[in-house]
């Protein structure tokens, strides 16, 4: 969120976006952790966030991504991160995340999410970081009720291994229509023949290469399990070679893939929210476990949605530990990812959890039935994903929202208000009030799943934020298309809530957070017109920013077509993949470019 030029706040009252007249803040002692378990606190009085004023649109941010690895940790571990996909990463998987409250708009050049995760901080939001792979002619378009449901080999289309068979053909923009265009391997083989020293190569590049219903399709994940990347879009769920972006399986699906968890169990398992049956207004009301590891598919089952507001209401999964929940605005439900036996359903009291951010410790976002049944009184809770028991509750104060959550370790909230106000709220590990963000440059932009996917908007999958146990980091708006000038990224101390140091990103290019680790911020560079991007990385303790892995220059046409895309770094590869796959003309979403990968 953003606030206009000339209404910036005082100093001192949370910044640009945050900075409402004083009287308008929350007083203090509400919102306080109440005991409610082992974990449960003195109460402590204190505000929690100020409210913000929304930004304005800003063009979406390139990255949703993970925080760079030295070296390929056992499956997809990252350290945990903001974002939905910035948590810590259980082997086999993660993302990035960014962006603050809900209803913040999309920076440009960033992804965001970085997606997912960073040293001893996990960002829900970061978990927006992890990278959408559509598939490159591995996406099968499905008829009445579809296939057959089992894994298929498949050499589907890849630039793995560029053809060099012709001439370094120019590449031609996506969008045409189904006419002819270059292939992603000759798109690829053109940008590396172009390559300047120290610049790593485009490993691979993927299309869409499916026919999809009018309006295109939300693209899932991904999600690592080992050497495999997985995604899954429309009726298929698909697992790519990390290295040479080669089909190794693809799983046709019978119904519609419409919600998902950011992150998959630790053993490689996800359980994916999917419709009843084909019809186009089919409910999302159906289960299906799916081996991230074989492609095979695992126990499939629907549940019942209760009433106009279960009805309604979008779903937020998320997975903790080795159960599944799937929020609705009434309730939760939580199944065992292994076989799909129910752990817990609605839960005591008039407060349910609409949502949990992913990870092992669970952290959920509750709302409470109220008079006038407008669920506007919030919480913020820690339950027991194996029994569903409240360790601890946080009441926010009424009119106040939780919004996303970006962190689950460190515990960082994002909280709105009706009037567009928005907040910054860290709590401690025990549920008592920690502190709330103010100062810094202002002009914030976090983009959130409510932003970029239509469907599944999850609590922790946000682009531009990232956290470690004492620092978060947040993304001020891309690129100003007038000016040329670029972005920053603010540090704040999450123990006085203080402003403490930001970098700026080059002219024309703009910098997001995707996770920390090793004492250092990982962020992705946005590529411009003439100008590659990359990961870069900065200390914990602010300087100059180094760069980590270039991006080819020739490269950059193709990388800035990812306009709408979450990023991962991970064993010293960067992936770029759209979060959403679609087209103006009818055969438009075939020829688009869904994934790309970098590396040396």
């Amino acid at each position: 969120m953003s606030q206009p030029p000339g209404q910036q706040p005082p100093q001192g009252e949370f910044g640009a976006p945050y900075g409402p007249p004083p009287e308008t803040f929350p007083p203090p002692g509400q919102g306080t952790a109440q005991p409610s378990g082992p974990y449960a606190a003195p109460a402590q009085p204190g505000p929690y966030g100020q409210p913000a004023q929304p930004a304005q649109p800003a063009q979406p941010v390139p990255g949703y991504g993970h925080p760079p690895q030295p070296a390929p940790a056992p499956g997809y571990g990252y350290p945990p991160q903001p974002g939905p996909y910035a948590q810590p990463v259980p082997p086999g998987y993660g993302y990035p995340g960014q962006q603050p409250p809900p209803p913040p708009p999309q920076s440009g050049g960033s992804g965001g999410g970085g997606r997912f995760r960073g040293g001893t901080g996990a960002i829900v939001g970061a978990v927006l970081a992890v990278a959408l792979l559509a598939g490159a002619g591995i996406w099968f378009a499905l008829d009445g009720d579809g296939g057959s449901g089992k894994p298929t080999a498949g050499p589907g289309h890849s630039s793995g291994t560029p053809d060099t068979s012709s001439s370094s053909p120019s590449p031609v923009p996506t969008g045409t229509g189904g006419h002819d265009t270059i292939s992603p391997a000759a798109e690829a083989a053109a940008v590396n023949a172009d390559r300047k020293p120290g610049e790593a190569k485009m490993l691979w590049l993927q299309k869409g290469g499916v026919d999809l219903p009018q309006g295109g399709e939300d693209v899932y994940g991904p999600w690592f399990a080992g050497d495999t990347v997985v995604t899954a879009m429309y009726r298929t769920v698909t697992g790519y070679d990390s290295t040479d972006g080669s089909v190794k399986w693809s799983l046709r699906l019978t119904t519609s893939v419409c919600a998902a968890p950011s992150q998959p169990t630790a053993d490689g398992k996800i359980v994916l929210g999917v419709k009843r049956t084909t019809s186009g207004d089919s409910e999302c009301n159906g289960l299906q476990m799916v081996d991230l590891t074989t492609g095979k598919a695992g126990w499939h089952k629907t549940y019942v949605r209760q009433g106009v507001w279960d009805g309604l209401s979008d779903l937020r999964m998320s997975t903790n530990g080795s159960t599944v929940t799937v929020g609705r605005t009434s309730r939760s439900d939580a199944f065992r990812v292994s076989d799909g036996k129910v752990v817990f359903g609605k839960l005591p009291g008039n407060c349910q959890p609409f949502g949990f951010a992913s990870g092992d410790v669970a952290i959920a976002a509750a709302s409470c039935q109220t008079a006038a049944d407008d669920h506007k009184e919030h919480q913020v809770q820690r339950i027991d994903p194996a029994t569903g028991k409240r360790l601890w509750t946080y009441k926010v104060k009424k009119g106040w929202q939780v919004a996303q959550i970006y962190s689950t370790n460190p515990i960082v909230v994002s909280l709105t208000q009706t009037d567009k106000k928005w907040g910054i709220l860290v709590l401690n590990a025990d549920g008592t009030y920690r502190t709330q963000l103010s100062g810094g440059p202002g002009e914030y932009a976090v983009s959130c799943d409510a932003d970029v996917i239509v469907q599944g908007p999850n609590l922790d999958n946000c682009l531009g934020v990232a956290a470690d146990a004492n620092t978060f980091y947040m993304a001020t708006k891309a690129v100003d298309l007038k000016t040329g000038d670029g972005n920053k990224v603010a540090a704040f101390d999450l123990t006085t809530g203080k402003y403490k140091w930001s970098v700026a990103s080059p002219a024309k290019q703009s910098l997001t957070p995707l996770r920390t680790e090793g004492g250092k911020l990982f962020m992705y560079l946005g590529a411009a017109k003439n100008k590659g991007g990359g990961i870069v990385s900065v200390p914990g303790t602010g300087g100059t920013w180094s760069p980590v892995l270039r991006h080819p220059v020739s490269g950059a046409p193709t990388e800035r077509g990812f306009s709408l895309s979450r990023i991962v770094y991970v064993g010293g590869r960067s992936y770029l993949a759209q979060a959403r796959i679609s087209g103006i003309e009818d055969g438009d979403e075939i020829e688009e470019r869904s994934m790309v990968a970098f590396g040396n």
